[in-house]
């Protein structure tokens, strides 16, 4: 079990996260899927079928150099979340239900995260001052520490170089998140929230 440590400072920026490129298929498998759709009779469902299929595929691509820029901070995406979560949050900390809620995830799954991370020492479970049947969960300066050196690590070697141009980089995020929005993933607020 990962046992949470300081990192010396610069080890994110010294090392390489550079996910080795499996072999290139000769061919793009998932156009050839599309072709194999519509040569079946399902051409209204092949644009469909392709751009599920991508996106699926683009998931695994992100999550393997994801996974490749946390790992050596024994950090997972999920753990990396909640903590820069609670960092952004006014002192520090939420209740669970609350982190649940703004990370879109059964309330089980952010206890387990919390679990580990306070196993840890990454964040601690306080009582909450009000309400007796809710639980705070802070973050801690180790764990305040791990996540400036993760996210340091996802901007570097994920978040700056997706391999996507500026221009269609941006389009992308709009047309997932007008996606998201008819799927009822959220609304638009009238205002920009407060921050915590």
């Amino acid at each position: 079990m990962f046992a949470a440590r300081p990192v010396p400072a610069g080890i994110v920026r010294e090392r390489t996260f550079d996910v080795p490129p499996a072999t290139p298929l000769p061919m793009d498998p998932i156009a050839e899927a599309k072709r194999l759709w519509i040569s079946h009779g399902w051409s209204d469902a092949a644009d469909g079928m392709a751009a599920v299929t991508s996106i699926i595929r683009a998931q695994q691509i992100m999550l393997s150099r994801v996974d490749a820029a946390l790992k050596p901070l024994g950090l997972s995406f999920a753990r990396f979340e909640m903590l820069r979560l609670l960092s952004f949050s006014r002192d520090g900390l939420l209740p669970m239900a609350s982190a649940s809620a703004r990370l879109q995830v059964h309330p089980t799954s952010v206890t387990n995260v919390v679990d580990r991370l306070e196993r840890d020492g990454l964040v601690r479970r306080s009582a909450h001052p009000t309400d007796g049947r809710a639980t705070l969960v802070l973050l801690t300066d180790l764990g305040r520490a791990m996540v400036e050196d993760a996210t340091a690590s996802l901007n570097e070697h994920v978040f700056r170089s997706l391999g996507i141009p500026p221009d269609d980089l941006t389009r992308l995020v709009q047309t997932l998140a007008q996606f998201r929005r008819g799927s009822g993933d959220f609304v638009d607020p009238p205002t920009p929230p407060d921050p915590l």
